[in-house]
């Protein structure tokens, strides 16, 4: 083992963690917390578990064949099945493109105490693509750091909400390691089916398995696969470690802070602190509901306006950070699935432009509410999309003559 080569294979596996820490995560994550407490946390350790041997089969295919996944199926499928499985990819990448928009959207609005608009963060995330664009041009190493400070910076601040709160550990490690929902009904169900889509995003797959030919390995040499199999393998368990952690942070601080609560427990506190945002919770005696946006204003009622900001600057990294993999995700698609060859930045433009359409609508004529909630929605279709990602890497994966000596047995 040495840590210098561990380092040189570095970056793929943080780029391919970004997708874990979205802010489709990130709602699904402080739901949890709020509808079901620390209960579901065993579910979220699975997913990830379960997520990560699905990265570790991409980035094999990755390093054995020289191809990504979209290049195998391309090589592999009929032109029908092909088609299919583009489309399905294509309709993830949208949806999870939507998820970043409204995430960045949410947190310039927190930010700005109001000044910026809904629609107005959504025109503004436009704008944010194409400077990632612009970075990339200075080489992928660079643009792998600078996404190592956007997790760093989801770490701190979702970090310093955990221990202002200061969840109860005896819980957190109760709910990690005992796979039961004592009490749970439809509304726990349905927050452990959400867990499950927002961690394990389909598209990821064929991101990870073209990342990993970034770095430069004689597929003729079985010693250098091997370690290279290696090596990516131990990057993306630390990575995936990373991820688990913050979310781990999201969901604690929402179960010890907000489970049980109701709207007149959150309205009194609001008001009585002086809150702008108070008018968002009826004085009702219903269970608090909330999302990305009412999750920053009930931190700043009950921890402070500083609780609020450091919320919103988190989830500005995340929508920021997921930004760019789902434009890498989207060219690599294109390019294994038909064969296109056009720039990057065209193929920005039109993802994006087909994913900002209906949600900058919703930002004109709905409120966050509404916006929010299209959250919920984007995370069934990532789960629903999931067969379509999975069935390709299992079934490559296991055939000696796509692997070679690299198949699996299962």
């Amino acid at each position: 083992f040495s840590f210098r080569k561990l380092w040189a294979f570095t970056g793929p596996g943080f780029l391919m963690s970004i997708a874990y820490l979205d802010p489709g995560n990130i709602e699904s994550d402080l739901q949890s917390g709020a509808v079901a407490g620390f209960k579901l946390l065993w579910v979220l350790m699975l997913a990830t578990i379960i997520g990560l041997l699905l990265q570790r089969l991409a980035a094999r295919l990755g390093v054995v064949t020289g191809l990504h996944l979209a290049e195998v199926c391309n090589r592999q499928y009929q032109k029908v099945p092909r088609i299919i499985l583009w489309l399905m990819v294509e309709l993830a990448i949208i949806g999870s493109d939507m998820q970043e928009v409204i995430g960045s959207a949410i947190a310039m609005n927190l930010l700005s105490v109001g000044k910026i608009p809904l629609w107005g963060g959504v025109l503004i995330t436009i704008a944010d693509t194409f400077v990632f664009l612009f970075l990339d041009k200075y080489g992928l190493r660079k643009l792998e750091a600078l996404f190592g400070f956007l997790i760093t910076i989801m770490a701190l601040t979702f970090g310093y909400e955990y221990i202002t709160v200061k969840p109860d550990q005896r819980k957190l490690l109760q709910g990690l390691f005992v796979p039961y929902c004592q009490d749970c009904g439809t509304p726990q169900l349905e927050q452990a089916v959400g867990i499950v889509g927002a961690v394990i995003m389909p598209h990821n797959m064929y991101l990870h398995s073209a990342l990993v030919k970034s770095r430069q390995v004689n597929r003729a040499n079985k010693r250098e696969v091997r370690e290279a199999n290696k090596y990516f393998f131990i990057e993306s368990c630390i990575a995936l470690f990373v991820s688990f952690i913050i979310n781990i942070f999201v969901v604690t601080v929402f179960a010890e802070a907000f489970y049980n609560k109701t709207n007149a427990d959150v309205n009194n506190v609001c008001v009585n602190t002086s809150s702008p945002h108070s008018s968002l919770f009826p004085n009702n005696n219903q269970t608090l509901e909330v999302d990305i946006y009412k999750g920053g204003v009930v931190l700043g009622c009950y921890f402070g306006p500083a609780a609020l900001y450091i919320w919103a600057i988190g989830i500005l990294a995340a929508g920021q950070s997921s930004t760019m993999t789902g434009t890498y995700s989207g060219q690599f698609v294109m390019e294994g699935f038909l064969n296109l060859r056009w720039s990057r930045f065209a193929r920005v433009l039109l993802t994006r432009s087909i994913a900002i359409t209906p949600t900058l609508f919703v930002s004109i004529f709905q409120d966050v509410e509404h916006l929010t909630g299209m959250n919920d929605f984007l995370n069934v279709l990532m789960s629903l999309q999931l067969p379509f990602a999975l069935i390709p890497v299992l079934t490559f994966t296991s055939l000696p003559s796509v692997m070679n000596d690299f198949a699996n047995g299962l």
